[in-house]
């Protein structure tokens, strides 16, 4: 089980996110070598809008190339697939959109029952980044203020009450700003369930800051489409963020 892997350690660990439609076969298994070389934990799956047929393609590749989970970060509904190692079955938690809260989930649910496919109940919490995102766009949703860590607090306390297994930090795709270490370091200590980062990590001292403060789980994805090197670099700063808890 792919939760199982999530909460077998208490150090963080390392997750890439893959749009499947700035992807082409070539660039995608560039950069599976170097995920692998870089120990990376976990493949998320997914986009707010995937305009190519090729989302199948992307999961079937990675599984093809290595051992490393693949989970779906689901944009809609639509994003599904049974050869991946689980979905992160996700009710965005800091908005009001029902369609994002429940409705969505309602029409996924009985394909993700058919295929037999992991989910992970997460609490999806939207943070303002520094720039519109596509997520917030397309969902209609407003993220929370940077500075409003009661607010995240709060929605987070609601998340784990309400049953999910995950929560997870998100600035956006893009985010001029990374999720604050204050903001990190009081969600996860007023909650007992994992804590996933992800939105504006571009250095390695950003990624340990976030590690340090307490994310279980560090996402990085666009940065990685300029600077792939960073993958080594935040990889580096991972395993030296664990060190120093051990």
């Amino acid at each position: 089980m792919v939760y199982t892997k999530i909460v077998s350690s208490s150090h963080p660990k390392l997750a890439v996110l893959i749009d499947p439609d700035k992807q082409n076969p070539e660039s995608l298994l560039a950069l599976v070598n170097l995920a692998t070389n870089c120990k990376v934990d976990f493949f998320f799956i997914g986009g707010s809008l995937l305009l190519e047929k090729n989302f199948e393609a992307t999961i079937e590749n990675i599984k093809a190339s290595c051992s490393i989970p693949v989970i779906i970060f689901p944009g809609n509904n639509y994003q599904l697939s049974s050869r991946a190692d689980a979905v992160l079955f996700l009710s965005l938690i800091s908005g009001r959109n029902p369609e994002y809260l429940i409705g969505q989930q309602v029409v996924a649910a009985p394909t993700i029952k058919r295929m037999g496919l992991e989910a992970i109940p997460t609490g999806y919490i939207l943070i303002d980044g520094g720039r519109d995102s596509s997520t917030s766009y397309i969902t209609q949703t407003m993220p929370i203020p940077h500075d409003k860590t009661d607010l995240a607090v709060a929605t987070a306390q609601a998340g784990e009450l309400l049953g999910m297994k995950l929560i997870y930090l998100e600035a956006g795709s893009g985010a001029k700003n990374s999720v604050s270490a204050e903001m990190i370091k009081t969600v996860k200590q007023n909650i007992s369930v994992p804590l996933i980062v992800g939105g504006g990590i571009r250095t390695s001292e950003q990624a340990e800051e976030i590690c340090k403060a307490g994310a279980d789980i560090l996402v990085v994805g666009n940065a990685l489409e300029e600077t792939p090197g960073l993958l080594m670099e935040i990889s580096l700063a991972l395993h030296g963020a664990n060190k120093e808890k051990r």
